[in-house]
């Protein structure tokens, strides 16, 4: 089998596996971050936003080592990263046109017979699970267009060795569905939404819906998950306006609101005049609410999360563009199609499903998701350059 591996990975012309670097994450992440900082903000920081970073403070990476023997070699890579999160996208169709995620002409989806089955996508989980991951996060496309997804909710759960089971949703559909996922095991939720507006959600998304999605995180809440993600992507001209009305709305209810960088992906025209930066996005709220406080973040989280004395929600930012959070990565994903992405910027791909259909057995899988998991950088190239590189839709690698 080792022998044949080359011909299921999928890399862009070009594309050089030896530019692999050393991880060097305590101090070229902080002068990385500190030149992104004196470029954006001239140098100055609010003071409200300095002492709030002052506060910062991690949990320790012990934390998140096995207590025993469970956890297999496929899921550490060569920089000594344990990965135990799995985002599997279970569909690339969608239900809304969001600008950021693909171009105004749609994209071209796969065929029906390319995509995972129910079957295809409980045997990968299953031998992901089996080696050590211990949360899934069902993605797409858009998860809740998908017919069978309560039966793959069912028997994801019911995985021996899985703590957590997630899904992140546009909340369009949500609504109806949302009792029978959380019967069937669903344990937490994102719901995406990137402005208060109704106006503004028809022009950003191309469709209307604005009320269903708030209607579904009531029901959510209503339901008894806490916290209630709610994701949102802010951009410059569009709803930066709208940060500290998202933030009202963690007052008397369990939503941790995540304010997201926007980020490049093919067709949907990213622009650094569009990106709205954390410490810019941090003082904004910091102005208005000015004991908005740093919790302990674990080394893994994707977020930096806050709390506000008297809130029973939390606020967080996801700073993927001007403060990376590689040196801590844990998630590896699963393409509709089949296809294994070890990092969501990078632009190499390893087919799962073609040698699943071919006949290939358990231990040959795990060989391939090994060698593509050792065969991650460090870091992502950074925003420019990230930009420059040609990669997926969002809809296509899922959210």
């Amino acid at each position: 089998m080792r022998r044949h591996l080359s011909k299921f990975f999928h890399y862009p012309i070009g594309f050089n596996l030896s530019n692999s670097f050393p991880l060097k994450c305590d101090v070229s992440s902080f002068c990385a971050a500190n030149s992104i900082r004196q470029g954006l903000f001239g140098g100055h920081l609010n003071e409200c936003a300095t002492r709030a970073l002052a506060t910062t403070s991690c949990a320790s990476v012990s934390e998140d080592l096995p207590k025993d023997n469970s956890v297999s070699d496929m899921l550490v890579d060569s920089f000594g990263r344990l990965h135990t999160y799995l985002r599997i996208s279970v569909t690339e169709r969608c239900n809304l046109r969001c600008q950021y995620c693909m171009p105004a002409e749609g994209v071209e989806l796969t065929p029906s017979p390319q995509i995972l089955t129910k079957t295809e996508i409980l045997r990968l989980a299953n031998l992901f699970v089996s080696s050590g991951v211990t949360k899934i996060r069902l993605t797409g496309g858009e998860p809740t267009v998908r017919k069978d997804i309560e039966d793959i909710c069912l028997e994801l759960s019911n995985l021996k060795g899985l703590r957590t089971l997630s899904m992140t949703t546009n909340g369009i559909a949500l609504t109806r569905k949302l009792p029978r996922l959380k019967d069937c095991g669903l344990t937490s939720l994102n719901i995406s939404v990137d402005t208060l507006v109704p106006a503004k959600f028809e022009f950003m998304t191309r469709r209307r819906g604005h009320e269903k999605v708030m209607n579904s995180i009531n029901a959510a809440i209503d339901l008894g998950f806490n916290p209630v993600k709610v994701n949102c992507v802010v951009m410059r001209g569009f709803n930066d306006d709208e940060i500290c009305d998202f933030v009202e709305l963690t007052w008397d209810k369990p939503i941790d609101i995540r304010f997201i960088e926007f980020m490049p992906f093919d067709g949907n025209v990213w622009n650094v005049k569009k990106l709205v930066p954390y410490l810019e996005m941090l003082d904004t709220v910091m102005k208005q609410f000015p004991s908005l406080k740093r919790d302990q973040d674990h080394p893994t989280d994707t977020a930096k999360n806050f709390t506000i004395d008297g809130h029973e929600g939390r606020v967080s930012f996801i700073t993927s563009m001007t403060e990376h959070f590689c040196a801590g990565c844990n998630r590896l994903r699963l393409l509709a199609d089949g296809n294994f992405k070890v990092c969501l910027f990078g632009p190499s791909e390893v087919s799962l499903r073609d040698p699943l259909r071919c006949g290939a057995e358990d231990h040959e899988l795990r060989e391939i998701i090994g060698a593509a998991v050792k065969k991650k950088k460090a870091s992502h190239a950074g925003m420019f350059d990230i930009a420059k590189t040609a990669n997926r839709p969002m809809i296509h690698i899922g959210g």
